[in-house]
């Protein structure tokens, strides 16, 4: 594909989640748990999500490619007991996305993988981001601000909202739910909050199968 030569970041990502990524978490980074994170997340019944099982029939095609490590929900339901801080340092749940397609992820700066992924969700943000979808990248570096800071300015990801929680809270909830098993984690939930696929390991978030998957898992405009 001759556009991918124009996109190094991207052909390297889909190296990695070629070998690495459709392999469900050997792509990740592993992270050990810490703190009471959280809390617990009880899985929700089908019923909480009524729509969403049409939604994960309709995107499973699209999984392929170089976003073919995404796996679709068994059982789609809401996330719930997400605590972390927006841009402004206040408290933050995914409820403040109601409405919109989310992106999830979890990422640091350790994370080779994640390191890598960044630039490319950013681009995702900037051709996709409005009010019916946002990347919600979330950083858990423990620490301060600075560190993560600092590497987004290096890099130049200035599209991506600053999301955060160095307490890991996010990812021990993650891992207590079966989604996450390393970094990067990252989950696709629809505007009802209910989840629709989830991943392990890096993806190529800027290239044309990511965008055909959120494209598609967009919720309807308004009036429509």
């Amino acid at each position: 594909m001759p556009d991918q030569k124009k996109r190094p970041p991207a052909v390297k990502l889909f190296a990695l989640a070629a070998l690495l990524g459709v392999i469900a978490g050997a792509a990740a980074v592993y992270v050990k748990e810490t703190g009471s994170g959280n809390g617990g997340v009880t899985p929700a019944a089908d019923a909480s999500c009524p729509l969403a099982a049409e939604k994960v029939a309709l995107l499973t095609p699209l999984m392929r490619g170089q976003v073919a490590a995404m796996t679709p929900a068994a059982n789609p339901r809401p996330i719930a007991g997400l605590d972390f801080a927006g841009p402004d340092g206040k408290p933050l749940t995914l409820a403040a996305f109601a409405g919109k397609t989310v992106l999830v992820n979890l990422w640091a700066t350790w994370c080779v993988p994640c390191r890598e992924e960044m630039p490319a969700l950013n681009s995702l943000q900037k051709a996709l981001g409005d009010d019916r979808f946002e990347v919600v990248a979330i950083n858990i570096d423990t620490g301060g601000d600075d560190k993560p800071k600092t590497f987004l300015d290096e890099v130049g990801v200035h599209e991506l909202g600053y999301y955060r929680d160095a307490s890991m809270g996010v990812f021990n909830t993650l891992k207590k739910e079966g989604l996450a098993f390393g970094l990067p984690a990252t989950l696709l939930l629809d505007e009802k909050g209910c989840l629709i696929g989830s991943m392990n390991g890096p993806a190529a978030w800027d290239s044309e199968d990511a965008k055909s998957l959120i494209r598609a898992a967009l919720p309807p405009h308004a009036g429509s």
